[in-house]
C-alpha cells in the first residue's frame, strides 16, 4: 500500500511539475490562464447559475488541457526532428488548429453566457 501511494505522490509531483512549466515558460498558456481568472471574475460578478458555472469550469479546462496536448505534441515533434519535414509541419499545424477551435469555442461560450448578464448589469 505505501508503495502505491508513493507511485501516486510522484505522480501528482511530476504533473503538478508540468503545470508550472506550462505557465512559467508558455506564453499562450498564460494568456488563457489570465482570460479563465478574468472569465471568473465576472462570473462572480454576474452571479451565474450553477449549470452556467458548470459550463464556463469546463471550457476553462478544456482550453488549458488544449494548450497543453498542443504543447506536448509540438515538444514531441521537435524531438523526433528539429529539421523541416512536411509531417513535423502537419502535426504542429494541425495541433495548432486543434487550439485555435477550443479557443473559438470558448469565446463563443463565454459570449453566449457572460454577455447577455454583462449588458444587463450595465
Amino acid at each position: 500500500m505505501n508503495e502505491i501511494i508513493r507511485q501516486h505522490h510522484i505522480s501528482f509531483k511530476n504533473a503538478f511539475a508540468g503545470l508550472k512549466w506550462a505557465l512559467l515558460t508558455q506564453p499562450n498558456f498564460r494568456v488563457h490562464f489570465f482570460l479563465s481568472v478574468v472569465a471568473i471574475g465576472i462570473g462572480i460578478y454576474v452571479q451565474l447559475a450553477i449549470w452556467e458555472w458548470v459550463v464556463i469550469v469546463l471550457t476553462i479546462f478544456w482550453g488549458l488541457a488544449a494548450e497543453m496536448i498542443n504543447t506536448a505534441l509540438e515538444s514531441i515533434t521537435d524531438l523526433v526532428t528539429q529539421e523541416w519535414r512536411q509531417e513535423a509541419k502537419i502535426a504542429k499545424d494541425v495541433a495548432a488548429g486543434m487550439m485555435l477551435t477550443v479557443a473559438i469555442g470558448a469565446v463563443i461560450v463565454a459570449a453566449l453566457i457572460l454577455l447577455p448578464k454583462i449588458l444587463i448589469k450595465v
